[in-house]
């Protein structure tokens, strides 16, 4: 199916971040798709906020986005043993709209960090985050890219082999979640 859309959410606003970098890489390993990034530069959530003004057009904008999505990628950094404020604030935004955009929507996380273990705590708690919206998580392989900066060529693609066949493995997993759940 060559118009899957595909939206990716990178935790780091950093144009540089390597989430970035490792979003985008696995977008062209997803294979054909319209792939579209969801804008995360969001007011901080503040129920005054909502209540006053409503949902800011952006967060609605994100929620539209995901929930026209046949799959998701997240990419999270390890900010401080978990994720990022800025994927935690947009993540906490999205749940405040009407319906539910995450609902049976396939999901696949994956992370990039400076340490050894490679986002690992952020991943899992990125999924601990997303269980109650109920997504369709694709539960593995694990996509840890650990000692971050050394793991791009110039081309920002993925150099380590053992991480190029997880993350091929884990798009072709989410692919498949993603083709199935639009036919149905």
């Amino acid at each position: 199916m060559s118009d899957l859309k595909l939206v990716g959410l990178c935790g780091s606003l950093r144009n540089a971040s390597t989430n970035r970098l490792l979003m985008k890489e696995a977008a062209r390993r997803f294979g054909e798709a319209e792939f579209v990034e969801g804008d995360l530069r969001l007011p901080l959530y503040d129920g005054d906020l909502e209540s006053g003004a409503g949902i800011p057009d952006e967060v609605q904008s994100l929620a539209d986005l995901i929930a026209s999505a046949d799959a998701v990628i997240v990419a999270t950094p390890e900010y401080n043993k978990g994720i990022s404020g800025v994927l935690k604030n947009a993540l906490d935004w999205v749940s405040r709209t009407d319906g539910n955009p995450w609902l049976d929507k396939p999901v696949a996380i994956m992370s990039a960090a400076a340490g050894r273990a490679g986002g690992e705590r952020s991943q899992n708690m990125a999924r601990l985050c997303l269980t109650p919206f109920r997504p369709l998580l694709v539960p593995g392989p694990e996509v840890l890219v650990g000692a971050t900066a050394s793991q791009w060529d110039d081309e920002g693609r993925l150099i380590n082999e053992r991480n190029a066949k997880a993350l091929d493995d884990l798009m072709r997993i989410l692919r498949r979640f993603a083709e199935v759940n639009r036919s149905a």
